[in-house]
């Protein structure tokens, strides 16, 4: 007999969110957020979707620090940006989320080992993206039922991979702030952070 468990839930996604996200000050406000998502499977198919705020307390961001989303699948990125990623403790509020640019995505590659370092790098719409992640910790896995995940009404599963830093590449140009130490249940890492294998299981 199997010991096996099966969730009888609805998947809404699979897939990989790794993050890069930095403050100026510990104590001071985001100054660079950046979500990268790619999705292999969902109500609205599979796809890209690099979610950037060079500006995020400014509505509707500047030329040289935009608020953009780089996606192949922008129905699935306006899903993604607006039913999860709005609801991210690192997202949740930020005047610019309603004002966001989505632009087409011409190319997204992967770099690094998974186990020193790694990346992810996207272009298109004139903007070439690098996030980098460097000091990979341990991998751990989560289960996070619907009263703790960001959305109140997801189960979602993922493997977490804290590091010792992160650095956002716009145009050739660092984009500003550090990545700050972060609480995940429990386990102490930072705002620059690998999540892959994630699972995401909807409660209607």
């Amino acid at each position: 007999m199997s010991n096996g468990m099966i969730f009888d839930l609805p998947v809404d996604w699979t897939g990989e969110n790794p993050g890069v996200y930095l403050k100026d000050d510990p104590s001071g406000p985001w100054t660079t957020l950046a979500s990268f998502f790619r999705i292999f499977a969902s109500p609205k198919g599979q796809g890209t979707a690099l979610l950037l705020l060079a500006s995020p307390n400014d509505e509707f961001g500047t030329d040289s620090a935009p608020n953009v989303c780089i996606t192949d699948n922008e129905p699935l990125a306006r899903w993604l940006v607006n039913d999860f990623a709005a609801n991210f403790a690192f997202f949740r509020d930020t005047p610019s989320i309603p004002a966001i640019t989505y632009v087409g995505l011409d190319s997204s590659k992967q770099g690094g080992d998974a186990l020193t370092t790694y990346s992810e790098t996207v272009s298109g719409g004139g903007y070439d993206v690098r996030l980098d992640w460097k000091g990979l910790g341990e991998p751990f896995g989560m289960v996070v039922p619907p009263d703790s995940a960001p959305t109140g009404k997801h189960t979602f599963l993922s493997m977490f991979v804290g590091t010792d830093g992160g650095t956002v590449t716009l145009n050739g140009a660092p984009l500003p702030g550090q990545p700050v130490p972060r609480d995940a249940f429990g386990r102490q890492i930072t705002s620059a952070f690998l999540a892959f294998s994630e699972i995401w299981m909807r409660h209607d």
